[in-house]
């Protein structure tokens, strides 16, 4: 089964209007998100499911289409500084790929109702916004500073791939903070969750092409969509990235992280009631 294009499963949505809002919902979702270092992916899902509708569960890997658009040119400027080799993103990855595979799987066949992935998506955006609200900054770990075990990363890796399955994120948002709370500088966790973020995309995007062939109902990413909101994202995120030294960080950080909690409310009454 393949999706439908910009136009959903609406036949009354006009194509060109869909394509516009998907270009233009990609673009400030990046735009606001890249100065705080927060994956778009995560306030992107709403959007799809909301206001383009994109049925469930091909919102899912719609929204893992964005990461795989929108961040090759992040990447390119962390390998362009040789930021993106070391130990780091294979462990990861080597947690990451199994888990988005799972996560998939279990979103097409253990969570398929739109109640129940309305819940998990509160669960996840509750957390996020609270910590998006009450972060405060913290001093930069030394290079020599020792980090978590190995077993620990992958660990880690795995349960984030879960989670990236089901809810459709690449995890880089997860890992970051988690990574450098447990010790590990920015430096190198930054590259190696971007990293992390469009392989499990790429991953999560084919586990739910070859899904679709075995399963009934909507579970093809939404092509047209998902290509647009990432074209949306490489040019809002790179502004953002150019905005960031002159955008007041403290205020948009809170506004994303209420907006965040805002949100996982109004899910939880509507799967709720």
């Amino acid at each position: 089964m393949t999706g439908t294009g910009v136009t959903g499963h609406d036949p009354r949505v006009n194509p060109l209007e869909a394509g516009l809002s998907a270009l233009a919902a990609g673009f400030v979702v990046a735009i606001v998100t890249t100065p705080v270092g927060v994956s778009g992916a995560v306030f992107l899902l709403p959007i799809h499911l909301d206001v383009l509708g994109v049925p469930s569960p091909a919102v899912t890997p719609t929204n893992l289409l964005f990461n795989v658009v929108a961040t090759p040119g992040a990447l390119v400027r962390h390998h362009r500084t040789g930021s993106l080799g070391g130990p780091l993103t294979s462990r990861l990855l080597v947690g990451t790929v199994p888990g988005v595979i799972v996560g998939s799987v279990l979103r097409v066949y253990a969570t398929p109702g739109e109640a129940v992935f309305r819940i998990l998506a509160a669960c996840l955006l509750g957390p996020l916004g609270l910590w998006l609200v009450l972060r405060r900054p913290r001093p930069p770990a030394p290079e020599t500073t020792a980090g978590p075990a190995r077993a620990t990363i992958t660990a880690l890796g795995f349960v984030v791939g879960v989670v990236g399955g089901i809810y459709g994120i690449g995890g880089g948002s997860l890992l970051g903070p988690v990574l450098v709370g447990l010790g590990l500088p920015l430096a190198a966790v930054a590259p190696a969750a971007l990293a992390s973020t469009f392989v499990t995309s790429v991953a999560g995007v084919a586990t739910y092409g070859v899904l679709s062939l075995v399963s009934t109902g909507p579970v093809a990413p939404e092509w047209a969509i998902g290509i647009l909101c990432g074209v949306g994202g490489l040019l809002g995120g790179y502004l953002g990235a150019r905005l960031q030294p002159r955008v007041p960080e403290k205020a948009l950080r809170i506004l994303l992280g209420l907006l965040a909690v805002g949100l996982a409310a109004a899910y939880l009454v509507a799967a709720l009631t």
